[in-house]
């Protein structure tokens, strides 16, 4: 934070001093009065300040984070029992543009995690991961690398998908499990492309029993 804070400050001061600079070097080979070059350089110095005073409010106050993308995300999930080994689960995941800007979606993911049931050597060696490391890997998360049982990716064009500010957005994925699976963990994560350097995506996790 301390580094994102003074580099746009050093080129403002910088951009300042070569205005100024040339301020100075137009004055003397085009004979201006001085009074035009002071009030030049004043025009500089409060563009310098203004300039300035946006990225401290950006950089320190937040004062414009409200004008960024931002989805917040809510699931509403169901099951079924369709035969005798599988279990039909749907997932509805609400994308509620709970900014002031339009966002425009280009990909999602889905991802299904077993959570119970486990063996206790099984519960062991998953704690493992996120206590050390393990066999020479080391994990750069403290999140624990539950199995994934299955995974969807969804894309849309350009220009196919926008959610408006203070709109919603339902998409519904579908997967069939093995009734053996009690407990498992949604991920969910989506992203809008045009806004990548901003914010990489949102994204929502919710632990669903099955009973």
């Amino acid at each position: 934070m301390r580094n994102d804070f003074w580099k746009p400050l050093l080129w403002a001061v910088s951009f300042a001093i070569l205005f100024l600079l040339a301020s100075i070097v137009i004055a003397r080979f085009t004979n201006a009065k001085i009074t035009d070059t002071a009030q030049t350089i004043q025009a500089i110095g409060i563009l310098v300040a203004m300039c300035m005073g946006g990225v401290l409010a950006h950089r320190r106050l937040q004062i414009f984070r409200t004008f960024e993308p931002h989805l917040t995300i809510s699931h509403e999930v169901s099951h079924r029992f369709v035969s005798d080994n599988y279990v039909h689960i749907d997932i509805t995941a609400t994308l509620y543009n709970s900014s002031k800007v339009q966002v425009e979606l280009r990909q999602g993911f889905y991802r299904l995690q077993l959570i119970a049931p486990y063996s206790d050597a099984d519960i062991e060696r998953l704690y493992k991961q996120v206590s050390h490391a393990e066999d020479d890997i080391t994990y750069t998360d403290n999140q624990i690398q539950w199995t994934t049982l299955e995974s969807m990716e969804i894309s849309w064009k350009s220009g196919e998908l926008f959610v408006e500010p203070g709109e919603s957005h339902p998409e519904t994925c579908e997967f069939l499990i093995s009734k053996d699976v009690k407990s498992v963990m949604i991920y969910t994560y989506f992203y809008d492309q045009r806004f990548s350097q901003i914010n990489t995506g949102w994204a929502a996790t919710t632990v669903y029993d099955i009973k």
